[in-house]
């Protein structure tokens, strides 16, 4: 296979294994924005009780926290490309048969509820294997690149795309976009499956070792690595405000500026764009100050806006200070993952990455709480303030790390699957 990756800092190539990737992510990414936008809609349909079409949001968080630590471990065990594959088709099945019950009346909130908590809880094996997965496909080099197209390509799909198809898709009917969904999935399986990879040479496990000391390895490897303990800490911080920001934004919007459903979706396509534009930035920016300082730079930058939303009160300003926040928010991203990748030895770098992610997303129901609690003692603008300190917190936990801005731990040549040729 010829991926077209360097090692100087340039792009990975698009023919190949990291376009088939790239194909599969944004094509699993659409439907994911199709089925994410439809499933409170059916919820709201079957039932008037507020907490039980949260619940079905609150499913997405869940599995996350429960599984994310063992879904990395499996991650580092199995064949990282037959992992996404199987994931993907069981998905896809599953979409397919939710999409008949719908069809057929058969849907109910159990059912739902136990749809999103069965995708997150394979998505947590998922996540972990393409992440582990893309540094066979592209140089250290092109990490950082190949990141931001993923990214950016996933965002666009999801975020541009998924969400104005669906009107158009639920003119045929509520089953619709959970089939669309279906296909997406076994299209993406099918990409996947065709990439050829040369099966890595894994290092036997020591006897007696075990899913939970497997799991313990990870956490300690990343409590150990003083940057990724940094990131780690100032994600989790930035995901408790975040989480009181997404829970109330419309609150800001409606309320605060009385600016109805029009202004909340000038507000989210703001916010998107502002991160398709963050994409191609993170490179630059990444080469100019180091993926530390990136991130440091995006943390600040961020607070500012989420200043302008607390304290301003015009949509104009608002969707402006959204648009910043997403491109900083997507620089963020893509320098995290560039760095946990670097970092980690290849061998543990699905227990790592679980332990970053599922240390890093389990604050947020907490900070969803949390911006309830702030709109209704301090305002529509309470929560972004609130979301402001968090920042700052997390800006705070990055000092100790800014001068580490180089890999420790590079991939270990035994270890890590090499590009076959086609």
């Amino acid at each position: 296979m010829v991926t077209g990756e360097t090692g100087d800092g340039r792009g990975p190539g698009w023919c190949g294994g990291f376009g088939r990737l790239w194909s599969a992510a944004v094509l699993s990414a659409f439907g994911d924005g199709l089925r994410t936008s439809a499933l409170p809609l059916l919820a709201a349909s079957l039932t008037d009780r507020p907490f039980l079409i949260a619940s079905v949001t609150a499913c997405g968080y869940l599995p996350w926290i429960l599984f994310g630590l063992l879904g990395g471990a499996l991650a580092d065990r199995v064949d990282q490309r037959r992992a996404l594959w199987a994931v993907d088709a069981v998905r896809g099945a599953l979409l397919a048969c939710f999409a008949v019950a719908v069809a057929f009346g058969h849907a109910s909130i159990g059912l739902l509820l136990a749809l999103a908590f069965t995708l997150t809880m394979l998505q947590t094996l998922f996540d972990n294997a393409a992440t582990a997965l893309l540094p066979a496909l592209v140089g250290p080099g092109a990490l950082g690149a190949a990141n931001a197209r993923l990214l950016t390509g996933q965002r666009l799909a999801s975020g541009l795309l998924g969400g104005p198809v669906l009107p158009l898709l639920l003119t045929a009917g509520a089953a619709a976009p959970f089939a669309a969904d279906a296909a997406t999935f076994l299209g993406a399986a099918a990409l996947v499956a065709s990439l050829r990879l040369r099966q890595p040479e894994r290092a036997p496990r020591p006897a007696g070792s075990t899913l939970r000391r497997e799991i313990a390895d990870g956490l300690r490897t990343l409590g150990r690595d003083r940057l990724l303990r940094a990131l780690c800490t100032a994600t989790a911080l930035c995901n408790v405000g975040m989480g009181a920001l997404v829970a109330t934004l419309v609150v800001l919007v409606t309320d605060g500026l009385h600016a109805g459903s029009t202004g909340y979706a000038a507000a989210t396509v703001a916010y998107t764009l502002g991160s398709l534009a963050g994409g191609p930035s993170a490179g630059w920016i990444a080469g100019r100050l180091g993926r530390m300082r990136a991130v440091l730079l995006a943390g600040t930058v961020q607070i500012a806006a989420l200043v302008v939303m607390g304290t301003v009160r015009s949509l104009t300003a608002l969707t402006a200070a959204l648009a910043v926040f997403g491109l900083m928010g997507m620089v963020w991203n893509v320098s995290t993952t560039t760095l946990i990748q670097q970092r980690s030895p290849a061998g543990l770098l699905g227990r790592v990455s679980s332990a970053y992610r599922t240390l890093a997303v389990a604050g947020a129901p907490l900070g969803a709480l949390l911006g309830g609690a702030a709109a209704t003692a301090w305002g529509p603008g309470g929560p972004a303030l609130l979301t402001a300190a968090f920042f700052v917190l997390s800006v705070a936990a990055l000092i100790p790390g800014r001068r580490l801005d180089v890999p420790v731990v590079g991939p270990d040549a035994a270890t890590v699957a090499a590009p076959a040729a086609d």
